[in-house]
Order: structure tokens, then C-alpha cells, then sequence
């Protein structure tokens, strides 16, 4: 490993080297940084960011009402407590990251609009080579990492999911995609449709309800929700008892998993009576006569898809108030002032907004090779969902469907500190996960059990993703109770891991 933190500036034709290069400064990249430099101080690194500031997802959307869909006890990181409300606006995470950074002091070491172009792994220097465009620079560095640390979240920032539809072209109004929110977009007097019936589209429609005549959510199938207040009584008097907020934090982050852990039980042993509560409590929240059958009942098993929580039940607040409708229907084409659904009814709009998801980014979009020969992940075989078999000295953050993301980042970043203690220890160079002899010829699977978790984006993608072995060595698991002691057990000495000296 590098030892020299005293780096050749950038701008020379040399590369400036490091021990570690973290990809991304959002969540997933503050955690990861914060964690080595506590737990390994005498390494090198730097963050890239392409994007101009912290936060990533929180940065890019910046539509009304955005705001978490999992609380704050468990999204925020287990070093740094969190204070205020479980689901938390996009503003408050931003200043809870900042804080972060300046907590660890990780200012200095973040490159923001730096964007990683292509990465090669070099064995004859054992590095990862790296050219980086500098935005506002219009230059290309090169940069060299011994370790490569991908925190770049999972989906493409550049442009979000909207499946063409018919006659687009046609209509008059504008069609926006929630990811690319307008500054300054008046809706006073119009008509809004938001495509959609997920967490983004329950959050935009109570936001947008004042702000414009009417608005309508536009689904082809309905969304599970669960509504409730935005507090949580055992957090409210533990601050009232005075209660150090670290402690208050750690005990709540240990009930919020307990509690989530016991509705994925519940959505596989009794799925019916789960689906019962769910469809009731959102009953009990619109008028007397809503058909809820049609539009809040989904036709799969709940949690098969993420639940998305609607604080104060705000959403269904805005439907009985008649400031929000729900239309579910499939769409048979645009026109120019509106949509006409597949049952032959039609919805007047001025303003589409396409709140139908995103495409996933995997490994950042990223052209990767080893030694100048591409790599193909969907060929290759994950080690915990973490690392891959053929790719030395990298690391990938990919969190939990149905707990929050945060957790999983901070079992990963665990598990790299540990193992870049070990090679610094061993003398080791690299190192990737490798078949042992038990592990030829197991069956292999896609990257996760869709019949347990099955977003579009996922759907969507399987086939660029690496692949999922039989044992739970080789598999990317969704059970955080699980992988909260498997994880932090990992035998680093396992034949598992290939080392080179």
C-alpha cells in the first residue's frame, strides 16, 4: 500500500496516488470515509464527486416535499445521532451530511466534479488506474488507487426512468421528470398529473396540492402504504428524560430494525392479515365510500416492494380534501391537453410529471478493465453483495431493499477496514474473492430473489449485475440481522480470498 501522503499535484502528466479512492460523496462515501480514517488513519485517500456538493440523491432532487422514505435513525449512520423527526426533508439530511463532513474533518479530501471515465486494474503496478474529467476544468487527470472504494449509490443521476408513451410528442404542457425538477415552476391555476403511485409520487402530491387547481396520481398499479405520525413516542420521552442523544439514538436504531424485522416476518407468514391492517389503516383515512379495493390495493404480497410511509398521512389528507385525485388506469396515448387512458377516459393536464423511477447506474456507468480488457460484471460472481470474483481491490456499496441503505454501508465499511488492515498486516497487494473447491459448479442465480424483491429498476437491470451463488458467501443478502454478525465474523484468512504478495 501507499504509505506518502504527500501526492504529486494535480495537473502534471503523473498521477496522483493514493491508498484509497472513495467514488461518490453521498451517504454511502461520508460513512465509508468517516470509517477509515477512524479505523485506518495512515492511509491515503481522496473522494470524487462529480456532482458540484455533498449528498447525491439529496443534491439532485429537489422537487416539493422531498423527503427521506426510511427514518432517520437508521438512514443516518450509527456514529452520529440523530435529533430531530424520523422522516427527515431533504434540506435536513443535507445539513446532517455537512455536519458529518465537517465532524471527520473530510472537507479537504473531497474532489467535487470529479467523474470517473474509465478505471483499469494494473498488475504490474497493482493499482487502479483512473482518468477523472474535472468539471468547470475541462481537463482529464489521472489518478492511482490501490484500493477502490465504490460509494456511488445505484442509480443514474444524469437522467431519470420514462417509459415512452404514445403521442408525447403531441401534448402541449410540459412533461417533467421529478430528477430534473425546474427552478421556479409556477403551478398556480394548473392542472398537474403525476405518473406514478410510489414514495416520490406520494411525497410530491400533498406538496403540490396548494400550489396548484388539482392533481392527479396516475397509476397502473396500486403502492402498500402505511401512514402514521412523523414521531415516535419512545424517542419523544426519551428526550424528555434527558436522555443522552447518543444513547437515545442507539436505542432507537435498535427498535426501528427490531420493528422492521418483525413486518418482513409477518409479510411471509401471515401476508393476508398484514395486507388486511395495511389496506384498513389507509381506509380509515380517506371518505366513506373511496373505492380502496381499486386504488390502494396492489396485487402482489406486501413488502414484495418497498412500503412507503406517508408521515401525518399527508397524501390522503389531500385526497379528502378534493385537492388530489387517484385515477389507476393504463395509458393509451398523449394528446395535446392531456392523457387518454386504455378504458377510454381521459385526464386534462397541463403539467405531466413522470414519477415512474429511475435506471440503475451499476458501478457508476464506469468502464472497468483489467489489464485493458473490459470486464463484464454480469459475468461475475459477488462475494456478499460486496466484492467480485476477478476484480482485485475493490469494494462496492449496495444496501437493503426493505431496511434503510445506511445500515448496510456501515457493515461494509466494517468489513474494507478490516480487510485493508489485513493486507497492510500481511504485506499483502491485492486481493479478490475466488471459487474455492466447494463452491465449482453451484448453481447460479441473479443478483437477488426477485420473487423477495422485485422494484422495476431491479427488473430492469438483472442482466448487467453481477450473479448470486447457493451459499451465503456468494449471495447479497436482505437480512440485516443476519449480515449485522456475519459480516463483522468474516474470516479474512478463508481461501476465499485470493491474496497477492
Amino acid at each position: 500500500m501507499v504509505s506518502d501522503r504527500q501526492n504529486i499535484a494535480a495537473g502534471t502528466q503523473q498521477p496522483e496516488k493514493f491508498d484509497v479512492i472513495i467514488v461518490g460523496a453521498g451517504i454511502s462515501g461520508i460513512g465509508s470515509a468517516t470509517l477509515l480514517r477512524k479505523h485506518c488513519p495512515d492511509l491515503s485517500f481522496a473522494i470524487l464527486e462529480a456532482l458540484e456538493g455533498h449528498g447525491g440523491t439529496w443534491l439532485i432532487h429537489k422537487y416539493p416535499g422531498t423527503r427521506s422514505d426510511s427514518d432517520l435513525f437508521t438512514f443516518g449512520y450509527g456514529f452520529k445521532p440523530w435529533t430531530g423527526q424520523p422522516i427527515a426533508s431533504r434540506d435536513q439530511i443535507l445539513d446532517y451530511l455537512g455536519d458529518a463532513i465537517a465532524d471527520a474533518g473530510l472537507g479537504p479530501f473531497i474532489r467535487y466534479g470529479h467523474s470517473v471515465t474509465s478505471a483499469n486494474w494494473s498488475n504490474e503496478t497493482a493499482s487502479w488506474q483512473l482518468t477523472v474529467e474535472r468539471k468547470g476544468a475541462d481537463d482529464v487527470v489521472q489518478m492511482e488507487a490501490s484500493f477502490l472504494w465504490m460509494c456511488q449509490g445505484y442509480y443514474r443521476h444524469e437522467k431519470g426512468y420514462t417509459p415512452q408513451w404514445p403521442g408525447m410528442d403531441r401534448f402541449k404542457g410540459q412533461i417533467i421528470h421529478p430528477q430534473h425538477w425546474p427552478e421556479g415552476l409556477d403551478l398556480a391555476g394548473k392542472n398537474v398529473t403525476v405518473i406514478g403511485s410510489g414514495a416520490t409520487a406520494a411525497t410530491l402530491i400533498p406538496a403540490l396540492a396548494d400550489r396548484c387547481a388539482h392533481v392527479t396520481m396516475l397509476q397502473r398499479t396500486p403502492t402498500y402504504f402505511a401512514a402514521g405520525r412523523n414521531a415516535d413516542a419512545l424517542a419523544e420521552e426519551l428526550r424528555r428524560l434527558d436522555v443522552d442523544p447518543t444513547w437515545v439514538h442507539e436505542i432507537m436504531r435498535r427498535k426501528v430494525v427490531r420493528d422492521r424485522a418483525d413486518l418482513l416476518d409477518r409479510a411471509h407468514s401471515s401476508p393476508d392479515k398484514l395486507k388486511a391492517m395495511l389496506i384498513g389503516g389507509v381506509q380509515a383515512l380517506l371518505p366513506q365510500g373511496f373505492d380502496v379495493e381499486r386504488h390502494f390495493t396492489p396485487p402482489y404480497r406486501p413488502l414484495q416492494q418497498r412500503v412507503a410511509f406517508v408521515p401525518d398521512g399527508d397524501l390522503f389528507k389531500a385526497i379528502s380534501a378534493g385537492k388530489a385525485s387517484v385515477v389507476t388506469d393504463t395509458i393509451s396515448t398523449f394528446d395535446d391537453t392531456g392523457i387518454v387512458l386504455d378504458s377510454g377516459e381521459r385526464i386534462d393536464a397541463d403539467v405531466v410529471i413522470t414519477a415512474t423511477g429511475f435506471d440503475m447506474a451499476v458501478m457508476g456507468d464506469i468502464p472497468f478493465s483489467i489489464d485493458g480488457a473490459p470486464v463484464n460484471f454480469a459475468q461475475t460472481i459477488t462475494y456478499r453483495g460486496i466484492m467480485f470474483t476477478g476484480i482485485p481491490n475493490m469494494a462496492w456499496v449496495y444496501g437493503y431493499g426493505h431496511y434503510s441503505w445506511t445500515l448496510r454501508a456501515d457493515l461494509v465499511a466494517g468489513f474494507v477496514c478490516r480487510l485493508l488492515d489485513h493486507m497492510h498486516k500481511s504485506g499483502a497487494s491485492s486481493v479478490m474473492p475466488v471459487l474455492r473447491p466447494e463452491d465449482q459448479g453451484m448453481e447460479l442465480k441473479p443478483w437477488v430473489d426477485t420473487d423477495y424483491l422485485n422494484p422495476g429498476y431491479l427488473l430492469r437491470s438483472l442482466d448487467r449485475l453481477p450473479r448470486r451463488g447457493d451459499t451465503p458467501e456468494w449471495q447479497h443478502s436482505q437480512d440485516y440481522f443476519y449480515e449485522s454478525e456475519a459480516i463483522p465474523a468474516i474470516d479474512l484468512t478463508d481461501p476465499v480470498f485470493a491474496y497477492s504478495h
